[in-house]
């Protein structure tokens, strides 16, 4: 009897250890909004690698503590899902890392002197004439994909690195868009 208790005890100590290892390293996160139309949709599934380290192009999740205005709560349609004083976890993509400067100008985004190349966009149009000589050390400027219903970087200005939760690295819902998010 004692022999099985110990075996029992060791398989609950190696799942509980394998636990904690997973989820040391990723997060799940469920998508809420339309931010990121057409690359992620409501209710997506995604795996995230726990994470700082981020590049140009990255998707990832964050939280802050913004406070939202009523207009804009209805306006990108978080008026259910967000509460005034709460921290939110949103998700954007990685526009302009620490020491870039950005340009938005005419709908078009320029990154050091550059126009971004953004197929994953829902709309070539970026609205919002914003000049940035430098971003920060520490922080990233963000934007959603959905550019025309994303409340992002260009209304709260650049994120503080240590706030990013981790990379979106795999889409595992639905079904029929399992796999590797580029």
């Amino acid at each position: 009897m004692r022999k099985e208790a110990m075996e029992w005890l060791k398989t609950i100590a190696l799942a509980l250890a394998i636990a904690f290892t997973i989820t040391f390293f990723i997060t799940p996160l469920e998508v809420h909004s339309v931010s990121m139309n057409p690359t992620l949709v409501e209710h997506d599934y995604l795996i995230l690698r726990n994470t700082h380290r981020v590049e140009r192009g990255d998707i990832i999740s964050f939280k802050t503590d913004i406070q939202f205005t009523e207009a804009e709560l209805r306006q990108f349609n978080f008026i259910q899902r967000l509460r005034q004083g709460k921290t939110k976890n949103l998700i954007k993509r990685v526009i302009a890392l620490p020491g870039d400067a950005l340009l938005i100008q005419d709908g078009k985004v320029y990154v050091n002197g550059e126009e971004l190349t953004e197929d994953y966009l829902s709309s070539t149009y970026t609205s919002g004439d914003i000049e940035i000589d430098r971003i920060p050390e520490g922080k990233v400027f963000v934007m959603g994909d959905n550019r025309d219903n994303s409340l992002d970087s260009r209304s709260f200005g650049p994120v503080n690195i240590e706030m990013i939760q981790g990379k979106a690295i795999f889409r595992v819902l639905p079904v029929d868009k399992f796999g590797k998010l580029d």
